[in-house]
């Protein structure tokens, strides 16, 4: 059987719950507006270049009140459905799925064989509600979100299914390559002109020794052959709808809303979800989400946590041949390195658990694989408790030498905050062209950290803050599988 596509079990419980959120959402926008009156850098730009721009103090004296007043005013109705929802919650599965039916059983691989190629983006969106997204120096969540959809649509479009051989383009982080075919993506933040990283993921018989890793590679647009999307940040509701209705066509399988609401199987109350959204071509065969228990700060109104999926790529002779899939987006703050240390941990308890409790004999597994925002980089001094975590001894990052050394082909994926309006990084092509220069990706992309969260500049030179990851690991296989992947750093976000 199938999974459910709504998080309720009844129709009932589904329709109270569309009520509450109808009833929370005028409070969830007003509040939204009151915060947006700040203003980006660009918005500031706008106003500047022009010849009579009206102070920006008047628009926040004229506006504030009136939106502060309604908020007041509409306290009472989202008091109200906030005690209808918050009880609903323990009777919600902590996602929600959307099932678009195209494909019939899956595809027979005969073993050993040629080589099949998985490609997994994995990309820090910051589709956060407008007023909040302002707090990083963004605007325009729908546009964005739209914008960021048609460019995922416009590469599926180009799609050349099944995949044969081994493929190599990607989003937002660097290059890698390992031991069988395998791509992933990510994009640069922060978002309106932020790379992607692109990871393939390649299912082969026994490697040829000596093959050397790949290059980097920048490019302009997301790979056309994507079959995994991990998505992080994507928050608000209304932008959840919009990747819904785009991607829902050439994505089969989509979770979103992951997460628990209120007190439930959290330490603190959670008015945000944890941000995941998660798109796959292939069938999905089981689902888990585990909510971080030790969140603080901003953090603690986030229901950040782990999310794990098991999916049937194919079946050989009678067996099954799947894939895992472990996404996260890990505490934020700098300073709390021990938080994201313990999330590691916990994170590698639940996906190794959901693995050993969910597969079958004779399973064969061509993937399993560990992607997301981790907060953390392999170049800032402060960062090291995290380096050295035991999940690097478990999974491997192809970007990686070791604990605080990267490949001299790795690249950031955390952009200048400050610049990314900058007519440098405005395009995805002109994004790609900055990046291949040292001085560009120097200017832009954002570099090592110390404790008080400034750049330290006393730090060795590096290519800027990575802190997207997709990482692999090895399973044995009675086939002789091996996983080789290569990077990418995809440019397709500039806008």
């Amino acid at each position: 059987m199938g999974l459910r596509e709504s998080p309720y079990s009844s129709h009932f419980l589904g329709g109270l719950d569309a009520v509450c959120r109808e009833l929370l959402y005028p409070s969830y926008w007003l509040l939204s507006q009151l915060l947006a009156l700040q203003q980006t850098t660009a918005e500031k730009q706008e106003l500047r270049s022009r010849k009579c721009p009206p102070p920006h103090a008047l628009e926040v004296l004229a506006k504030g009140p009136f939106l502060l007043l309604l908020l007041v005013l509409y306290v009472p109705f989202c008091l109200l459905g906030l005690l209808l929802w918050l009880p609903l919650q323990a009777a919600r599965r902590p996602f929600a799925y959307q099932h678009t039916p195209r494909q019939a059983s899956p595809e027979e691989w005969a073993l050993p064989g040629t080589g099949k190629a998985f490609h997994f983006v994995s990309a820090n969106l910051c589709l956060l509600p407008d007023g909040l997204a302002k707090f990083s120096n963004l605007a325009q969540t729908q546009w964005r979100a739209a914008h960021i959809a048609q460019a995922l649509v416009q590469a599926a479009r180009h799609a050349v299914l099944p995949h044969k051989g081994s493929a190599g383009s990607g989003t937002r982080k660097g290059c890698r390559e390992q031991k069988s075919r395998a791509t992933e993506s990510s994009p640069l933040r922060t978002c309106p002109g932020s790379p992607a990283t692109d990871t393939h993921v390649a299912v082969k018989g026994p490697l040829q020794e000596g093959e050397a890793p790949l290059p980097r590679e920048i490019t302009a647009s997301f790979p056309p052959n994507m079959d995994f999307l991990c998505l992080q940040e994507v928050f608000d509701q209304d932008a959840i709808s919009c990747l819904l209705r785009l991607l829902g066509p050439h994505f089969e399988h989509i979770l979103y809303d992951v997460g628990t609401y209120g007190l439930l199987g959290c330490s603190s109350f959670k008015l945000l979800n944890s941000g995941l959204f998660l798109a796959s071509r292939y069938p999905l065969l089981e689902v888990q989400y585990h909510c971080y228990p030790n969140s603080r700060g901003e953090d603690t109104f986030a229901a950040k946590g782990l999310l794990c999926v098991q999916v049937q790529l194919a079946a050989s002779q009678g067996q099954r041949i799947v894939g895992y899939m472990n996404c996260t987006h890990l505490h934020a703050p700098e300073t709390d390195g021990q938080v994201r240390c313990d999330q590691l941990t916990m994170a590698l308890g639940w996906a190794q658990a959901f693995q050993e409790t969910h597969a079958q004999a004779g399973d064969i597994v061509a993937f399993d694989v560990f992607c997301g925002d981790l907060n953390f980089d392999n170049c800032s001094p402060d960062d090291k408790r995290e380096q050295a975590h035991e999940i690097f001894s478990v999974y491997t990052d192809p970007c990686r030498v070791g604990p605080g050394q990267d490949e001299p082909w790795a690249l950031g994926t955390l952009m200048n905050s400050q610049a990314i309006y900058d007519e440098a990084v405005a395009t995805p092509e002109t994004m790609k062209r900055t990046l291949e220069h040292s001085e560009g990706r120097k200017k832009y992309l954002a570099g090592p950290v110390q404790a008080s969260a400034c750049p330290d500049l006393s730090a060795p030179r590096s290519e800027g803050r990575r802190i997207d990851y997709i990482l692999y690991r090895e399973h044995q296989s009675p086939a002789g599988l091996k996983t080789v992947s290569g990077e990418a750093l995809a440019c397709s976000l500039g806008t």
